[in-house]
């Protein structure tokens, strides 16, 4: 997920679209075949690759159109905010959705020109705020054009066997679908650190269901509805360096205080025994000693997150309190 800045109150959402081009790009196209090869074992390698794209890499806007097997079609939603590095592959490997709404929340780099490159995405800015990010995307999903929502985030790639499971679905008004995740951080897989097995609800009809507020940990909410498991995975590149555990540890500490500000109790002495707690779990109990120095780092950012998010808790409170 993207960072954001402290939310201090629930602010007034305005947005302008963005003129789409007539063309799209796909950065990857003279990398892989057209049917959008994925091997398992070589994954990172197809998606990352920085490679200027080939000329043939500029297609027309006749694009194929693809329907679920239920003849639902099927609308992308995507928050950014400075995505630029992963976005091209994000939005290529949902070429076969009948659209994509990207919902920017502020971004300062090429984003928004390389999403406007997509003939199946629609842009809009959010101006004011960033209000959490169950409430931003609450916002995306309600710009989509059709009910059927595949929520995605702009580090994460759909794999070509998802879309086609995807798109051979019957799918179900009252159910949840949840998809498997490949994390990679450093581009290495990690399978430790309680970062695998890793499944999250992304696929959901708006008329029923659609995610809970929270300001972080959002999730789509599935009480009372079936819950389906996808078997392909979409391919999740979270943190490319340590500077984005640090910036993404700031962001999410801030969005933590916000919403537990004044309803949860804090401490100096809780934050450092849940931190000691949080990387004793993952380095020893989730075997994140297997994956050598990204196990290591992994292990000691969720300890810090755990440290500094309750800390800022404490203080917040004490504030309150005066």
């Amino acid at each position: 997920m993207n960072h954001h800045g402290f939310v201090g109150h629930r602010p007034t959402f305005r947005f302008r679209s963005t003129p789409q081009t007539k063309h799209r790009y796909l950065p990857y196209a003279n990398r892989v075949t057209p049917a959008f090869a994925f091997n398992p074992q070589s994954e990172a390698a197809n998606f990352l690759s920085h490679a200027s794209p080939a000329p043939g890499a500029v297609l027309s806007d006749a694009r194929a159109h693809f329907v679920t097997r239920s003849g639902a079609p099927i609308s992308a939603t995507i928050l950014t905010k400075n995505s630029a590095a992963l976005l091209a592959e994000v939005l290529a490997a949902l070429a076969w959705c009948d659209e994509i709404v990207v919902l920017d929340t502020g971004s300062t780099d090429r984003t928004i020109e390389v999403a406007a490159a997509f003939a199946n995405v629609r842009v809009h800015q959010l101006e004011g705020a960033f209000p959490g990010f169950g409430r931003a995307h609450r916002r995306a999903v309600e710009l989509a054009r059709h009910d059927w929502i595949l929520s995605i985030d702009s580090d994460e790639i759909v794999s070509p066997e998802l879309a086609g499971e995807i798109t051979g679905l019957k799918l179900d008004l009252q159910s949840v679908y949840t998809i498997p995740f490949q994390n990679y951080y450093n581009g290495r897989h990690i399978t430790t650190c309680g970062w695998s097995p890793d499944r999250h609800e992304r696929l959901f009809n708006r008329t029923v269901t659609n995610f809970c507020t929270s300001e972080v940990h959002e999730r789509v909410q599935a009480a009372a509805l079936a819950v389906v498991p996808l078997r392909h995975a979409i391919v999740h590149f979270s943190y490319q360096s340590v500077d984005d555990f640090l910036r993404k540890m700031s962001a999410y500490s801030q969005l933590f205080t916000a919403q537990n500000s004044g309803r949860k109790k804090s401490s100096p002495a809780k934050a450092a025994l849940r931190s000691s707690w949080a990387f004793f779990k993952s380095y020893v109990l989730e075997c994140g000693f297997l994956q050598g120095g990204e196990g290591l780092t992994i292990s000691a950012y969720k300890s810090q997150v755990v440290f500094w998010k309750y800390l800022m808790l404490h203080e917040a409170n004490c504030r309150r309190t005066g």
